[in-house]
């Protein structure tokens, strides 16, 4: 059972479409639906510091594994930055593949919610991505 707060889901959703609508290259083998979360990172960094931001998304992992049991092969390095999307990718489903990286930015944008509130988050969001039209952010 998702503990995936369904407006946060539906908003994660429509990131990450913009995110990979805008992401064609294939300058990394990590599909750009998990890298979502990665536009957020130095945000976050500048925000909580390293240590912060990798203590905040090893939570995050934890979390979505009890949803998705494939991300329990997925690890957090030192700089906070996930490893073991690029094995996955040949291994999962693409559909699965893409609603775990639902579910991590969900959870992460969740975690935002409850540590920060939800008008940090969305000023954190608008950081990330500039170009998003304001409709595209408000998710209340």
């Amino acid at each position: 059972m998702s503990r995936v707060i369904p407006k946060l889901r539906d908003f994660a959703e429509r990131l990450i479409a913009y995110e990979t609508k805008g992401n064609k290259s294939s300058k990394t083998k990590t599909p750009a639906a998990c890298l979502a979360s990665e536009k957020l990172r130095p945000h976050l960094a500048t925000l909580m510091g390293n240590i912060g931001f990798r203590a905040l998304v090893s939570r995050v992992l934890v979390l979505g594994a009890a949803d998705v049991p494939w991300l329990r092969a997925v690890h957090v390095k030192a700089d906070g930055s996930f490893e073991g999307f690029e094995e996955l990718v040949a291994q999962v489903d693409p559909n699965e593949f893409l609603e775990g990286c639902v579910v991590l930015l969900s959870h992460l944008l969740g975690l935002l919610v409850a540590f920060i509130g939800e008008e940090l988050m969305l000023r954190l969001v608008r950081e990330a991505w500039p170009e998003l039209s304001p409709d595209n952010v408000d998710f209340s």
